[in-house]
């Protein structure tokens, strides 16, 4: 209601324990159904989530988006306030990257012969998942079947079938996102900004 100064782009959010977290204006602007929450299914937010009132921003790392027990927003610029993983190297804006995992089969278990079904989940926050593949020993990208999408923002399952002879097999996944963006499929550890690479899992065929 008060408006915002020109050359504004961040909002510092700071907790009652001093935490601060430093969430791009836009993403509390923009149509992603940023929220300041202080309810949960229908109740009183629980302290385990941030009661009285925590940050919910879709498409961004907590790091930046899920201050809990929120005591003050301040808008303000990246050029005159630090959040806390700021200063300790992490990103300011911390956008979630287009990632997947397998869930089945676990690694290093041992499954049936015949028909083997790969699943798991695929997520690309604020932007959706247009499709998964899976690949069985470095072969050829196989198009996965995907579950139905609620939103943008949540995660969604996918499934693959394979027929796989005894032995040891090794299965990976990518997923492509609704702008057509592939999966960073180099290695990347999660600091400063988030991890990157594909998952990949080895079973044995019985």
């Amino acid at each position: 209601m008060a408006g915002v100064r020109d050359g504004a782009d961040m909002v510092l959010s700071r907790s009652v324990d001093g935490f601060t977290a430093s969430t791009p204006l836009e993403a509390m602007t923009d149509n992603r159904d940023s929220l300041i929450a202080v309810g949960m299914n229908g109740e009183t937010l629980p302290v385990e989530h941030g009661f009285p009132v925590r940050l919910v921003v879709p498409g961004l790392y907590g790091f930046v988006s899920a201050t809990k027990w929120v005591t003050e927003l301040k808008v303000t610029r990246y050029d005159d306030d630090v959040a806390y993983w700021s200063t300790r190297g992490w990103s300011d804006r911390g956008p979630v990257k287009t990632s997947s995992r397998i869930d089945v089969p676990r690694g290093s278990s041992t499954v049936p012969g015949g028909t083997v079904v790969v699943g798991g989940y695929a997520w690309a926050q604020h932007r959706g998942i247009r499709a998964v593949e899976v690949r069985m020993d470095s072969g050829r990208w196989q198009k996965a079947q995907l579950g139905a999408e609620i939103s943008r923002d949540t995660w969604r399952q996918f499934s693959a079938e394979f027929e796989l002879e005894p032995g040891s097999h090794t299965a990976q996944v990518r997923a492509i996102d609704s702008t057509g963006d592939v999966q960073v499929d180099q290695f990347s550890q999660p600091a400063p900004d988030g991890a990157t690479g594909l998952h990949t899992v080895t079973f044995t065929v019985s």
